[in-house]
């Protein structure tokens, strides 16, 4: 099969040229520890293109592990920051206020699920999200404990690190972690024991979150429970609805906050402008960052006013937290999401994604799980023959794709699933020629294993 290219073209190789001299620059001078997923070199982006320093042009199904759900450089974001570096490009929000910094603000609390008064706090990263809204939640309860999920990710900052799961590459030999942290089971329906039912299962994973509080922490001593309403690292796992209606409930009925971490599921990504909206709750605290300002550094931690009133002046924030330039992509983005109510797009892309597998599933056995809401799309790979992750086939067609012109990315605990976070903005041509892109390596990676056997 050929492919008929209208969008890539990677005739200089990948790395090319100048790639490869850069190559050599970074393992020189960048620490060995920070991962690349390709050996890309990015001069330039827009939409859903992104051409490298020797002219080869990729289509990108990874945005920047999800933060760029309206593409890159979107021309009313780029004029927006070169507006707002003229006047102002920092202050301290602490030292100057500027009115940006409470648009966002404004529009972050009108947007969020929820119709209670809500207050916003701006940040840098989603992990400082996530740290700023445990040091909430423990001020307004007066407690310690923090709750997170098996295969959740939350950062990998110290806190971060320890309410995450996966040990390699995220917390190997980086110990001890913070404390007054515990993890209740998550439930992950594909893979549930073969005698129960979906419904028995799901009754199963909340009894035994029901058992965890009797017999790792009492909720007396728990601060927040913290849940990814979509694990985006753990691998795209989409819980059950009354599983998170009842972990939820429970919080309410024990005075222990809920935090949401939507840092990768929010602004159009699953489908709705926010996953809680899909799983029917009104989060007490949301952590938001990825794509909430076209790849501009920025998050926030929105919430319940009264929870968020709870530390004293000073004991949140940050130098650099909710900078200008960040305020105004931000603006701009959500503007661009709700006028064109991209979340549909969202639902449009994903289903689109899951149809195409749906037809290789028929073909390729290796392909276990179809899973994902909206255009937050997880493929699981599983060897037929041993039943085990194929972690080193999804290594070899994430390899494959990129040397074909496509970016996309693994997850999972076992690095077994192919993650999708196209752009929801995407064009139809651009989604097409990257799935065919797709069929076409994953033919080349599945002939080179039989190839190989022989």
């Amino acid at each position: 099969m050929t492919i008929n290219r209208k969008l890539t073209n990677v005739s200089a190789g990948v790395p090319g040229p100048k790639g490869t001299q850069l190559l050599a620059l970074r393992n020189q001078f960048v620490p060995y520890g920070v991962g690349n997923n390709t050996p890309v070199f990015v001069e330039k982006a827009h939409g859903s293109i992104v051409e490298d320093v020797d002219g080869n042009k990729f289509l990108d199904f990874a945005g920047a592990i999800g933060t760029l759900n309206v593409g890159h450089t979107p021309d009313n974001v780029v004029q927006a920051i070169k507006s707002q570096a003229d006047l102002l490009i920092h202050s301290c929000f602490h030292v100057g206020m500027y009115k940006p910094y409470i648009d966002l603000a404004q529009k972050l609390s009108e947007i969020t699920p929820g119709k209670f008064p809500k207050k916003t706090i701006l940040l840098n990263s989603g992990a400082e999200a996530v740290e700023n809204a445990v040091k909430i939640a423990r001020k307004y309860t007066g407690r310690s404990g923090i709750v997170s999920f098996t295969r959740g990710f939350h950062g990998r900052t110290l806190l971060g690190m320890s309410l995450t799961s996966k040990v390699k590459p995220y917390k190997y030999k980086m110990g001890p972690f913070a404390p007054a942290t515990y993890k209740a089971q998550f439930p992950y329906v594909s893979n549930r024991p073969k005698e129960l039912t979906e419904e028995e299962y799901i009754s199963f994973c909340i009894n035994q979150f029901n058992d965890f509080l009797l017999t790792e922490v009492s909720p007396e001593e728990i601060a927040a429970v913290i849940m990814e309403p979509v694990q985006g690292e753990g691998g795209f796992i989409v819980p059950p609805k009354r599983f998170v209606q009842e972990i939820f409930n429970i919080c309410k009925k024990n005075g222990i906050i809920f935090i949401a971490d939507e840092i990768q599921t929010g602004f159009g990504r699953t489908g709705e402008l926010f996953a809680s909206t899909y799983f029917e709750i009104d989060p007490d605290l949301i952590t938001l960052s990825k794509s909430i300002a076209a790849g501009v550094p920025i998050s926030a931690v929105t919430g319940r006013a009264e929870v968020m009133d709870a530390p004293s002046p000073g004991e949140i924030g940050g130098t650099y937290g909710g900078s200008p330039l960040g305020c105004v992509a931000a603006l701009e983005v959500i503007n661009k999401i709700q006028s064109e109510e991209l979340w549909k797009r969202a639902q449009f892309i994903g289903n689109k994604i899951k149809n195409f597998f749906e037809e290789l599933k028929l073909v390729y056995p290796i392909i276990y799980d179809i899973r994902g809401l909206g255009a937050m799309v997880g493929i699981e790979f599983i060897n037929p023959s041993t039943d085990q992750p194929a972690k080193e086939f999804v290594a070899a067609l994430t390899k494959k794709c990129y040397e074909n012109g496509l970016i996309i990315l693994s997850a999972g605990v076992h690095s077994n699933v192919l993650r999708f976070l196209t752009p929801i903005n995407m064009l139809d041509e651009e989604l097409d020629e990257g799935l065919t892109i797709l069929k076409e390596s994953l033919q080349q990676v599945v002939g080179q294993l039989v190839t190989e056997v022989k």
